[in-house]
Order: structure tokens, then sequence, then C-alpha cells
């Protein structure tokens, strides 16, 4: 039997239901370099599953310019200058449409909202970050957003009423660790990888998207996220808490759109790859079937300028993420990085190859040799993985992110990794999420408001039991005076 890919999508949820049932709704708030999303979601705690109740999408180089009075602090991979100010306007008008078309009211009926960014690669120091996440809380803040829905609460009290009873947070607090794993900070404080939170909401959303398939995705596992940055983690099997051993960094969806830009369709500087192929089906088997060899030789082409490895000690940026691979090493963490030439000084020869296809071929060989290159990268970072001892027996595999998910690609990428021999039925231990960013960061919500599920856990090992007194055990040691 054909291996089938178990690629997630939750259904919607009524806005009945949303105001009469005990729903935890969360708005993720991302600003990217392609797009600026807000996605409301909706946790039902009776039965812990999570449904997306909308998505706003715009594109983040549509951020209104930088007035004569602000201070442009970084830039998104393309170039487009970015202000405290301008930020807060793009996240302000966002979040307010999101629920504007939910029919709900931000102060009311939104109880939690996690902001994120996955525009570190054109940053240069640690001040630079911060200031695009003060521009983030600014704009929820503009919003209408309470503060109090940003922060974890300090006791159950601060908890809406009819969500209290499902809280945890008398006999366990947030201490760091979202669904079962702990970040990768050394005793120093440093951050190994600038992009590290998108990776933390990617596991924990893919976590809890795989519960909407027979595959238990938990501790220990590999999750990739393929936005246009690369981000993602592979965790231990420890208990309570797993540690994070590994993490991704790099290009991911900016190799189709370097490749996509040299077609004359979009915008030469700050066009996509998304925009070509939203609304495009993928291509048909007779297409792959008569250009299967053009479509091997020229993936072959496009792979033999991306560069894919362990971060070496002493690169202070790779992919343009800023990366602290020494600090990495003293803590036994591996970072593993996807470049083009080195930060990206091979990206103009992959639009003169997408020019190349384009003209001799047409979008659907680009579309399919855009499927062949980025479920070879997949695997290529599984491998390394493999190389560095970072796989165990019962490792599972998470896939989310425009670049790993859409077209061909979930099936590719499991034909690659069957061919690897990782492990017998493959298929049974790999999934592929939509949005798994958003729904990271209702998990991240939940975590902080201590709203974990005994029944349905996302912490934890495969087939294990829920991790609350492993946890409070911890705690009480931990915190004991």
């Amino acid at each position: 039997m054909a291996m089938k890919p178990r690629i997630t999508e939750s259904p919607h949820v009524r806005l009945i239901d949303l105001k009469s049932k005990p729903f935890f709704i969360v708005a993720s708030v991302e600003v990217g370099n392609t797009t600026t999303k807000s996605i409301l979601t909706a946790t039902n705690m009776d039965t812990c599953r999570t449904h997306i109740i909308n998505k706003i999408v715009r594109m983040t180089r549509d951020v209104r310019p930088p007035k004569p009075n602000e201070v442009i602090f970084g830039k998104t991979l393309t170039g487009v200058e970015l202000t405290r100010e301008s930020v807060a306007d793009l996240v302000r008008a966002t979040l307010t449409e999101s629920m504007e078309k939910a029919n709900l009211d931000i102060k009311t009926d939104l109880n939690f909202v996690v902001r994120s960014t996955g525009i570190v690669a054109g940053f240069d120091s640690p001040d630079e970050i911060g200031e695009f996440i003060k521009g983030l809380a600014d704009g929820c803040l503009m919003a209408g957003v309470p503060p109090k829905n940003m922060t974890p609460p300090m006791s159950i009290s601060n908890i809406v009423q009819k969500l209290q009873k499902y809280s945890k947070l008398d006999k366990v607090i947030f201490d760091g660790a979202v669904a079962g794993v702990i970040p990768p900070i050394g005793s120093t404080g440093i951050e190994i990888v600038a992009n590290e939170m998108e990776g933390e909401l990617a596991t924990a959303g893919i976590k809890e998207a795989a519960k909407l398939t027979d595959v238990d995705f938990r501790n220990p596992c590999i999750s990739i996220d393929f936005g246009t940055t690369l981000d993602g983690r592979i965790t231990s099997p420890d208990l309570p808490y797993a540690k994070t051993i590994g993490n991704f960094c790099g290009y991911a969806g900016a190799i189709p759109d370097a490749i996509i830009r040299g077609s004359e369709i979009v915008d030469p500087k700050v066009g996509t790859a998304l925009e070509v192929f939203e609304k495009q089906k993928p291509p048909s088997f007779l297409t792959l079937k008569i250009k299967a060899k053009t479509i091997e030789a020229y993936a072959k082409r496009i792979h033999e300028l991306i560069i894919i490895e362990k971060v070496p000690v002493g690169r202070k940026r790779y992919g343009s993420v800023p990366v602290r691979p020494d600090a990495a090493e003293q803590i036994g963490v591996t970072l593993i990085g996807c470049d083009v030439g080195e930060n990206g000084t091979n990206m103009d020869k992959l639009s003169t190859i997408g020019m190349e296809i384009c003209k001799i071929h047409g979008l659907q060989v680009v579309y399919a040799i855009i499927d062949e290159v980025m479920a070879g990268v997949v695997c290529k970072l599984i491998e390394i993985a493999r190389e560095e001892n970072l796989i165990f027996e019962d490792t599972t595999i998470g896939i989310t992110g425009r670049a790993g998910i859409t077209g061909n690609k979930p099936k590719l990428i499991l034909q690659c990794l069957e061919k690897m021999n990782l492990t017998p039925k493959i298929d049974e231990r790999v999934v592929f999420a939509d949005d798994g960013l958003a729904r990271g960061a209702a998990v991240m919500a939940r975590c902080m408001n201590s709203l974990g599920s005994s029944q349905n856990p996302l912490g934890g090992s495969h087939g294990g039991k829920c991790i609350l007194a492993q946890r409070m055990k911890l705690q009480e040691k931990r915190y004991k005076k």
C-alpha cells in the first residue's frame, strides 16, 4: 500500500459555541519576512481540541514606510525597512481585522495573545530584536488587548472564571517549559539562535496538530518549520521535561522565493513563491513523468548551491540568522543550518536558474523542481541530525510551514525518508501540520495558564502518561524554601 502523508487541518468552530462552551481563545500575532498573520485559535477545554477560528494574512512588505521622526531598527530579508511604530500599526490593523471578522470582542472574548517574529535575519543586535518585540506589544495594546492577556497569570483568580476549573495553576506554575520541552539556554542566558522562539512554537504546534492524526508526536521528536527562514528543534526523551538537543536555522522558504524571482512573474526583489503557487494546482502526474529527468537535473544543480551542515563554531550568522554555535556547544546543543552560499551569496544564482526553467519549461516544471528541492532539504537536515546522533529509536518527525507542506512535498519527503531507513513504517512516524506556529501560540498560552489535560497530554514521551505528578515533584524540590 502506498504511503499517505498525515496532513492536519482542523475544522472551524461556530460563533455560538465560542460564546457558550469553555473555549480558550488565543490570538497568534506573527510578523514574518514574507507575511504578517493574526490567527485566532479556540481550544475546547473539555476535549482539548484546538480549532482555527480565522486567519488574516498580509504581506509584510506592505508595512507603511518609516516616518521622518521614526528610528529604523531593522529590515526584512528583502530589505523592507521597519520602525517600532510601523510594526505596531501593522499589528494593530491585522489583529483588529481578525477579531472583527470573527465577531468577537477583543477585551471580553480574547483570552490571550502570543507575539512572535521570524524577522531576525535582518537584525544586527539583541537590542534591535527588543525593539521589534516592543513594536509587537504596542500594536496589541493599540488594538485594545488588556496587558494581563499578554503575561502569565499570578494565580487562578487572574484567569477568566469559566476556565478556572481547568487550570492546574494551584499545582504547578509555568517554569518556561512549553509542551514538555525546556528551552536551550545555558547558565549565561545567551540565546544560541535568534529565532529560537519560533522553533519552540512550531514544536508545540506540531504536537497539538498531531492530536488530529494517529501519530503520537511527543518526545523525542524533530520539528522543522519551513517559513521564509528555517527554525525547529530536536528533543530528547528525558522526563519530566525533554531537553532541546538540536536547533535548525538558516533559509527555507527563501529558497523557492529566490527561484521564482527569476521568472519575471513576481517582483524581482520582494516577490515570493507563495504569490505564484498559492492558487495553482500541484504538477500533474503526466508532467512529473514526462519531465522527470529535467526535474532531477535542475534539482541537482540547485542543491549544489545549497549548504546543509552542522553550523561551524565561529560563525556569527548562518543563513543570515544570528547564531552562537560556541554557546550551543557549551550546553550540548547541535545547531544545524541551511545556507545558500554564505549568508545568501548564491541567491542570485538561484534566480538565474529559475529564469532559465521558466523560459524553457514553464511554471508547472518550476513548481515540480521546487517540490523536489525542498524535499531534499528536509532529508539532508534529518541526515545531519542522524550523523550527529540526535535521532533515537522512537523519534517522530513533524514538518510545518509553506515550503514544507504544500504541493507534492509531503509525498516526496516520505519517499526520501523511507530510503534513509530511519524506521519501519516511516509514514506512521511523520506528520505535516498546517499553521504550526499559530497552534504553538495556543499551546504556549495554555502552558502559561497551566491549562493542561491529564487525559490528552502534550508533554511526556510516546505512549507515556501525563507528567503532572512528576512536574509537581520537581517543582516542590526546586522551589522548596
